[in-house]
């Protein structure tokens, strides 16, 4: 066995793709580990620790999606969903909208641009899971109003507003 991955190794293409990989998959565990900007880290791990304790909900399940790094409002918390979700969409829209049907018979080419399309959608739908993450945090439902003494996104001090980037925004 480690033979074999030794001589994978020798191969320089193989190498190459090899490292690659292993690069991706660190900068992700990074990614996933590193806390969001103006969210409570502690508040969130205490929000999290309460709800093992209690009945698991849907949002434990899209947790384990995104390697638990979505109930923990991490950089990296929607992990690969909207991708899938976008490639399903278009998926399905081939049926329906013949320019897309017209594009998956052309062949490398219609393929290329609805991927081109695909990664588009996929933008779009991670702002938008983002932003509906964000609300769900803010308004304490993402943990089913169980951690409401421990608020996710504190307020900013002395700003009524709530926004923990409101101080930059005044100037």
């Amino acid at each position: 066995m480690l033979s074999a991955f030794l001589s994978a190794f020798r191969t320089p293409d193989l190498r190459k793709k090899l490292l690659f990989t292993i690069g991706i998959v660190a900068i992700y565990r990074l990614g996933a580990t590193l806390p969001s900007p103006g969210v409570s880290y502690g508040n969130a791990q205490r929000c999290i620790e309460a709800m093992e304790e209690g009945t698991p909900g849907v949002f434990t399940l899209l947790n384990l999606f995104s390697g638990g790094a979505l109930l923990s409002l991490s950089v990296f918390a929607l992990g690969i969903m909207p991708y899938i979700t976008a490639s399903i969409i278009l998926q399905l829209l081939t049926v329906v909208i013949p320019r897309l049907e017209q594009l998956r018979k052309e062949g490398q080419a219609g393929q290329a641009k609805i991927t081109q399309y695909t990664r588009y959608l996929t933008l779009g739908l991670a702002v938008l899971q983002a932003s509906a993450f964000v609300a769900l945090a803010r308004s304490g439902q993402l943990f089913n109003n169980q951690c409401d003494q421990w608020p996710l996104i504190p307020r900013a001090r002395g700003c009524p507003c709530g926004s923990p980037w409101s101080r930059w925004s005044s100037r």
